[in-house]
């Protein structure tokens, strides 16, 4: 909720800054590492600890469950990608429970965890509670999409030169769509097509989910305007939380199966 100390601008300004250490080119968002990093190994320990202790029995809930999105991200591995390759399962299943994993952060509240930190650094280190920037939702800063975005890109590129060789990933580059007799207009297209892919999927991912925090903070600015809309506040809030699962589940199907694809493409070998 806003606090007396703030506007609501200064309080919206305040909650969509990164804790940034370092300038310019060498600014290093460490809150954004540290989630994406803590919800990576928590990942990898759940579904490593299920793998190990799995049996052919009757399984718990939490196998179960795991097996369920092992299933499904299979199945959907399989409708979208027709090579041969060990890797694109497990990368399928990472991209989707990690980025699921990282989208779900935005459903607790957004006041909770970085008013606890601030006023731990204060007590702590006697700094001043709004000096102190924590965000939570690391989908939400475009530098962790965006380098998403960029190892899918540079899988693309792995796979096109393996699979194609240097001549043909020239060739895919300069001889579709219209043929041999326009290689300059073909390489440009293909070009421009081929860089948008890694920004289209690390902007899609972005924008949704920065739409989706946006929202909660605009909510919680409500909180201090009186009974009436504290209120009606706290039925917004629950009715987005609802509708927003839908959102970090969706956008981390998306991002998984356009890797997928994006993989696929890379292993196609056109004549």
């Amino acid at each position: 909720m806003v606090s007396g100390e703030q506007t609501p601008t200064q309080y919206i300004q305040h909650h969509l800054q990164n804790w940034t250490v370092g300038e310019g080119f060498w600014a290093v968002n460490v809150d954004t590492i540290f989630w994406s990093v803590l919800l990576g190994v928590l990942f990898l320990w759940s579904f490593r600890r299920v793998a190990k202790k799995s049996s052919a029995g009757v399984p718990g809930k939490w196998q179960c469950f795991v097996e369920m999105i092992v299933e499904f991200v299979d199945n959907s591995v399989k409708e979208s990608f027709h090579g041969k390759d060990k890797l694109i399962a497990p990368l399928a299943l990472t991209i989707f429970v990690w980025i699921f994993l990282m989208n779900l952060m935005d459903l607790i509240p957004v006041d909770l965890i970085p008013l606890a930190v601030a006023h731990g650094a204060s007590a702590i280190f006697g700094v001043d509670p709004h000096d102190v920037f924590f965000k939570i939702v690391p989908t939400t800063d475009p530098n962790a999409t965006l380098g998403m975005a960029l190892f899918v890109f540079l899988l693309m590129l792995y796979y096109s030169f393996k699979v194609k060789g240097v001549g043909g990933f020239i060739g895919e580059l300069t001889l579709q769509p219209f043929g041999k007799w326009a290689l300059p207009i073909n390489f440009v297209l293909e070009t421009v097509t081929l860089i948008a892919k890694p920004f289209s999927l690390a902007l899609r991912l972005f924008g949704n989910m920065y739409a989706g925090e946006m929202v909660f903070i605009l909510i919680a600015t409500m909180y201090g305007a009186g009974l009436v809309l504290g209120s009606f506040a706290g039925l917004l809030q629950v009715g987005w939380a609802i509708f927003h699962i839908l959102i970090i589940t969706l956008q981390a199907f998306i991002f998984m199966v356009l890797t997928t694809v994006y993989m696929d493409m890379a292993h196609q070998e056109h004549h």
